[in-house]
Parts: C-alpha cells; structure tokens; sequence
C-alpha cells in the first residue's frame, strides 16, 4: 500500500486499481503523513478561513437528498435582504476576514442585477477581499454578470459524475450535462470554481467516485468541497445511513496529493458527524475552514441535512476558539483571501 501512495504523491495521479484500494485504505496514518506533506509544501501549517453567509434557504429544485429541497413543507423558509448581507459582511470584515461566500438555495427571488449590486457593494465596501458565490446553476451571461460586478470565486459541486448515479439522486428535471456545462462555463469565464461530491450518497459505488475524481482531474478545479451525505428527515432519503467519515477522510487525503494546489475545505457535515472531524480532515489533507456569519436567527433555518453544526466554533464569533483548535494540531488559521497556488 505504501508503493501505491508513493505513487500518487510523487505523479499526483493514479490507476484506477490503485484509487480503489486507497478509498478504503487501512493504512491511514502514512496515506493521511504523504498528504499533509503534499500540503505543506504549497501552503505550509496555514489553514484559510472564509465567513460563510447563507444567504437563503429557498430553491426551485427537489433534489432528493436535501433538506431545503422545494417540496419540504416542514422548513420555516427565509431569505436575507441586500442590506442583511451587506451587514453579515461589514461584521465578518471587522472580525479579521477577508473572504466572503454566499451560499443559498436557487431561489429566483434574487434577480441577477440584485446579486451584482450585493457583490459589487461588498468589494466597494472591502477593496481587499474576495467575494465567492454557491448559488447554483445559471445562464453563462449571469456567471459573466456576477464576474463584471467583482465575483472572484464560484462553488458548484457535481455531487457524482455518473450519470445514473446523479438520475437517483435528483428529480428528471436536473442533468448532469448541465451541471458540467456550468462548471466550464464558470472555468472560461475567469472564475477560480469550486466542485466536489458527496461521499456515501445512497447508490453511489467506489466506482462512482473513480468518476468523480476523473472528472476532476478534467476540470482542474482550484477549490474542491467534499463531505460524508448525512440525511434529513424532511427528504425521500430520510432513512438512508450517513456517509462513512473515515472514506470521507480517505478520500480529502486522495484529492491532495491528486490536486496539490487545491483549496480543500474541512467542511461543516464533517463536524456535524464528529466532535473532531473539523481537525481530522485538516490532518487529512484539508487547508480551509468555513465559520458561519449568517445571522444566529437563520444559521438552524439553512437545514441541508439532520444535525448541522451551528453553534460553536462553527459560529463566526467563536474565531479565536477555532484558531485555538487549529493551533493545538499545529496549524495556523489565516484571514488573507488564499489565492491557489497553481
């Protein structure tokens, strides 16, 4: 096994023999010391920090897995005025950060002039910071609408890259061809662009996340989010199990030393399943971290799946606590918007 992440640390690619065997890897402790390494070498003990804003829980989709899909009738719904995310931001500014992500259901409340003048405002008001947009798929002149009014970054997960996988995870309305359509509209436009998947989706095989990293060592993404699913109860997939963290964990390790340069998220479903699962996936190959600045009336409200973490150090003004947990596995959390380092 030791040849085999050898392998993929000094080629940053792999057979697919050789991805099969390191998604259930027994041998973490080597595979997760080559991928810390990998990590090292472009961003040092630095660990990226981004003020979440959620900034609504509508969506015209009915994506079977989430839980603010369009027919949940059981969710309060909420949507955050202009001037709420502007405020979201000046408090994220005054606590240290500098880069911003909003994040919402697709709710077409938001017209695309609205979104341009909330990112236009944003870098206005903060000259020195990065503005990233997730809300979903658009027009490619949207993308170059939120571009011209000073978007720097776009996430946009694939969820699975087989297309059979992604037509049980999601209603007849929504095609993968669209998806990826959005991700090189994204890429040709000059955004850096985020995708990633979903680890332990019902029906998802080891051979759908081959595809899944195939297809991102096609995109080249700059940012790459993944996370172990985690139902909710208000879903078609309410009974389903949860996403295994230890694949979860194998599979960040895998995509470091794939993509080196990448920006990798120790994502929020992470520390939603476990009480260490923020610090076990920056020891995993992780470098960025993402607190919530939404509103604390809101935070419960943006229900992707049962028992999301929004309290804590998942809270924005817990900051110094999460520097402190960050510290006590060696690593440093820094404010500077990261640029990749292609």
């Amino acid at each position: 096994m030791k040849n085999i992440i050898d392998e993929l640390y000094n080629e940053n690619t792999l057979n697919d023999d050789g991805l099969l065997q390191l998604i259930d890897c027994t041998n973490t402790d080597y595979l997760f010391s080559r991928a810390e390494k990998q990590r090292k070498k472009y961003y040092g003990n630095k660990v990226y920090i981004r003020g979440l804003i959620e900034i609504s829980n509508h969506c015209k989709n009915n994506c079977f897995y989430c839980g603010i899909r369009r027919d949940n009738t059981s969710l309060t719904r909420y949507r955050l005025t202009k001037e709420d995310i502007l405020t979201c931001a000046d408090e994220g500014y005054s606590l240290g950060f500098r880069t911003f992500v909003l994040q919402g259901g697709e709710d077409l409340h938001y017209s695309d002039e609205e979104i341009c003048s909330i990112v236009y405002e944003i870098k206005e008001n903060h000259p020195d910071c990065a503005v990233t947009l997730s809300i979903g798929e658009k027009p490619k002149e949207s993308y170059r609408m939120y571009k011209n009014a000073g978007a720097d970054r776009y996430l946009l997960r694939h969820e699975t890259a087989d297309i059979m996988h992604y037509s049980k995870l999601h209603p007849e309305s929504m095609s993968l061809d669209t998806r990826k359509e959005c991700l090189w509209n994204l890429k040709e436009l000059g955004y850096q662009v985020g995708s990633g998947f979903m680890v332990g989706s019902p029906y998802q095989t080891k051979e759908c996340l081959i595809k899944d990293l195939r297809f991102l060592e096609e995109l080249q993404p700059d940012m790459i989010g993944i996370g172990p699913f985690l139902p909710h109860c208000d879903t078609p997939f309410k009974n389903e199990s949860a996403g295994s963290i230890d694949r979860c964990l194998n599979l960040i390790a895998i995509l470091r030393l794939m993509f080196p340069y990448a920006l990798i998220p120790s994502t929020t479903a992470l520390a939603s399943i476990s009480p260490t699962g923020r610090e076990r996936g920056i020891l995993a190959g992780a470098n960025v971290v993402m607190p919530n600045l939404s509103p604390e009336n809101v935070r419960s409200l943006y229900s992707l799946y049962n028992g999301k973490l929004s309290t804590g150090s998942e809270a924005a003004q817990a900051k110094e606590e999460l520097s402190s947990l960050m510290k006590s596995i060696g690593y440093e959390v820094v404010t500077d918007i990261g640029n990749v380092k292609k």
